[in-house]
């Protein structure tokens, strides 16, 4: 890689990293491109060599990181067969993101729904997770997209709670909304609160 296509990387990945922030804000809808170029702290005429428009920059942000983050929580759970087990640690996992990566779960919050339309990251995992999960036999859910509908609003609502009352958002909290949930997807009492108690394994940094 040329010193020219290190700069355009750089430039790229300033104009990604201010469109999260911005998201994280709540502002994503309302800012403008000269916003978002000075918070990226490049020139307003920077902004085309790289996006055709605010939407192809947002949507471009918006998958990077959920995937990144998806494929961390990936490695998280290799080598776990139990697809109950799996979805169970990444549900955990993300559930924790308001004090371990408050950036990633002020985006989520920010993004809201829309993150369950967006093609890589979070959802579709979910989406796998729970429709393995019935095929395994692991899960009664009828309908794997309903019950994704249903895991996606809890986790949203939790984060949200979390970044406006942080005191009232810990681990105990997180994790009695995984059993909450995986009784949902008709996991056995029992069962539920096991896998919600489980050593969860350590994940990378952001």
């Amino acid at each position: 890689m040329t010193r020219l296509d290190r700069r355009k990387a750089r430039t790229r990945q300033a104009l990604i990293d201010a469109a999260v922030r911005l998201i994280a804000e709540g502002r994503g809808d309302r800012a403008s491109i000269q916003e978002i170029t000075e918070a990226a702290d490049i020139g307003f005429g920077s902004f085309y060599n790289h996006f055709d428009s605010k939407e192809q920059l947002f949507q471009t942000a918006s998958e990077e990181v959920l995937e990144r983050w998806g494929q961390m929580i990936d490695r998280a759970t290799a080598g776990i067969t139990d697809p109950a087990e799996v979805f169970a640690v990444g549900l955990r996992i993300s559930g924790r993101l308001g004090w371990t990566h408050p950036d990633i779960a002020g985006f989520l919050t920010g993004t809201g729904l829309d993150a369950m339309d967006i093609p890589v990251g979070l959802a579709p995992r979910a989406l796998r997770d729970i429709e393995a999960g019935r095929a395994a036999g692991r899960f009664t859910v009828p309908d794997a997209e309903i019950a994704l509908s249903a895991v996606a609003g809890g986790l949203l609502g939790l984060l949200r709670i979390c970044q406006r009352h942080p005191d009232r958002v810990d681990e105990t909290a997180v994790d009695q909304l995984a059993e909450a949930e995986l009784r949902l997807l008709g996991v056995p009492a029992d069962e539920a609160a096991r896998l919600s108690a489980a050593p969860l394994p350590s994940i990378e940094a952001w």
